[in-house]
């Protein structure tokens, strides 16, 4: 675990260093981005079947800090319920790198257990890999943007 989460972070920091060797975004950022959205979407009706078929199975995600698996992810989701739009994405770059793709973006969301409903920005970088039956999630991590 300890070993895909520093691969992790080398390979965002090779994305950030090298822009100039990064593909078009073409056909595979607009996939991405498209999933991007499903997963959105799909944690917002509460549907693990979707968000199961976006997920690897060896997925790493940061949560406050902290790594939780594909499994502790989806039970979490199981749990919240669903839930009204409370997730919009913003700005979203995609970097193909072959079969590997990193998306770093923005999206605001909306705490639905605060009165009055507090919304909060985060920045969240998340990694792609295309195998034999197309992308898959493999990391992902956010982090909150100070007011």
């Amino acid at each position: 675990m300890r070993r895909l989460s520093v691969l992790f972070v080398l390979l965002c920091a090779t994305s950030v260093l090298l822009p100039g060797q990064q593909a078009s975004e073409g056909s595979a950022g607009a996939t991405i981005r498209a999933l991007e959205h499903e997963w959105v979407e799909g944690q917002s009706r509460n549907d693990n079947v979707a968000l199961d078929m976006i997920f690897d199975n060896a997925l790493v995600y940061v949560e406050y800090g902290r790594l939780v698996s594909k499994g502790e992810y989806l039970s979490r989701i199981k749990k919240a319920g669903p839930q009204l739009n409370p997730i919009a994405m913003e700005a979203i770059t995609v970097r193909a790198f072959g079969n590997t793709a990193v998306v770093v973006g923005t999206y605001r969301e909306k705490e639905l257990k605060s009165r009055p409903r507090e919304v909060r920005r985060w920045r969240f970088i998340d990694t792609w890999v295309y195998k034999k039956n197309g992308w898959v999630l493999v990391a992902a991590a956010a982090a909150p943007l100070s007011k």
